[in-house]
């Protein structure tokens, strides 16, 4: 019999899924997972070229979620945004540990011809005079000002995501920063 309130995984939404994943509950987790697994791995995709390091990060984030539910508070934003900063420190991790190993870290992928469902969205939501902006940018700063902004990644992990260098990232986030000034003002 089914308690009173209690509703299946299916009709929660994701934040309300971490609470009960938090709580040990398998059903959440699996629907968690299949719920972001398509999306995360396309996102991971577009920032490491190699597959194998991606289904480990893939692998090392959901585990981090599995750990670490409980601690998804929901005060600083949003269960999938959570989850992709975890996800995306894991990749920066990974590219860590392939530099440790004497290998330099692979390139980011190339973007697709077509435009990707995060940058259809990103333009869904800052629309005006800031979306123009971000669309005029050139594909370098928009993404250095991505990892660092919307991604919430520090100078170091964006350099190492993008595999650039450091002063290479921060002159590419003050001259995305004065090209959207100029087109703003």
């Amino acid at each position: 019999m089914k308690r009173v309130g209690a509703a299946a995984p299916q009709e929660l939404d994701e934040e309300r899924l971490l609470r009960r994943v938090a709580r040990g509950d398998r059903a959440a987790f699996e629907e968690l997972y299949r719920r972001t697994s398509p999306w995360l791995a396309v996102r991971l995709g577009r920032r490491c070229a190699d597959q194998q390091i991606v289904a480990e990060v893939m692998q090392e984030t959901y585990l981090a979620v599995w750990r670490a539910a409980g601690s998804f508070t929901g005060t600083g934003g949003t269960a999938v945004g959570w989850l992709w900063t975890i996800a995306a420190r894991r990749l920066v991790d990974a590219f860590r540990r392939r530099a440790h190993h004497a290998q330099p870290p692979p390139a980011a992928a190339p973007h697709p011809v077509a435009p990707a469902a995060e940058e259809v969205a990103l333009v869904a939501t800052v629309g005006g005079d800031v979306g123009d902006a971000l669309r005029c940018l050139a594909p370098e700063l928009r993404d250095v000002l991505q990892a660092m902004v919307l991604d919430g990644l520090s100078v170091r992990e964006t350099a190492v995501l993008l595999g650039l260098p450091e002063g290479t990232v921060k002159t590419r986030a003050r001259r995305a920063r004065t090209v959207m000034r100029e087109a703003l003002a």
